[in-house]
């Protein structure tokens, strides 16, 4: 009984120096477990500070000693921590490709205007079948036909093999995965350029049979490897 009542007493005198020490107020932050995860530094844009502006005065928590503010790049002569970009230029992404500038009313012009980048082989449409089972079984079903589990429930889901929808160009199904159309919401922010084109693949030449395709890329692509793999006379 003695030991069991000293071991209370000990256990609540831990809690109360813990719960004293980790009280907060006014300039006391109380104890935090890495304070660095909770309070980030904001760093002006165009400057950067360089280590020996800290001369050592800040407290320093870092396995090489720098100061808790120190954020210089030797790799970067102008010392700003934003560059500005070049004038009159275009952000691209890592493939080229420019920004989508198509408004979601501007489908017909987004259509006849857009060609799939993304040259077709078996490994492309295998992708786009992953990609398709991933966001677009759930509407249209595995089949193309408009009839998944939430394509029943909501009704008028387009069925993608069959009637006007196979005659629809590669650029128009595109468009309508950005920015969405009727009862589909847009699947810009969901799904990569990349990744639209590769399912755009998968619906024409598997859910559409190839008609109405744009092979243009595709038969590029044979006929080089015809090229590659014909021996030397």
């Amino acid at each position: 009984m003695k030991i069991a009542k000293t071991l209370s007493i000990l256990g609540i005198a831990v809690a109360g120096i813990t719960l004293a020490g980790c009280r907060a107020g006014g300039e006391n932050q109380g104890l935090e477990y890495a304070p660095q995860m909770y309070h980030s530094v904001a760093y002006e844009p165009l400057t950067q500070i360089q280590d020996a502006e800290t001369k050592g005065d800040l407290i320093s928590t870092r396995e090489d000693g720098k100061g808790e503010y120190f954020n210089s790049n030797v790799h970067n002569p102008h010392g700003m921590n934003m560059r500005e970009p070049a004038p009159n230029t275009v952000p691209r992404n890592k493939n080229g490709y420019l920004p989508y500038r198509y408004k979601a009313f501007e489908i017909e012009e987004a259509g006849a205007a857009m060609k799939n980048p993304i040259k077709l082989d078996d490994a492309v449409v295998d992708e786009g079948k992953r990609l398709y089972q991933l966001y677009c079984t759930p509407c249209h079903g595995a089949g193309g036909q408009g009839d998944g589990p939430v394509g029943n429930i909501i009704g008028g889901v387009a069925n993608l093999t069959g009637g006007a929808y196979t005659g629809l160009s590669e650029g128009h199904i595109f468009h309508v995965i950005t920015k969405g159309k009727g009862r589909m919401g847009a699947h810009g922010s969901q799904i990569t350029p990349e990744n639209r084109w590769k399912i755009v693949h998968y619906v024409k030449q598997e859910l559409q049979g190839g008609q109405n395709a744009d092979n243009a890329v595709a038969e590029a692509v044979v006929d080089q490897e015809t090229q590659v793999e014909t021996p030397a006379n």
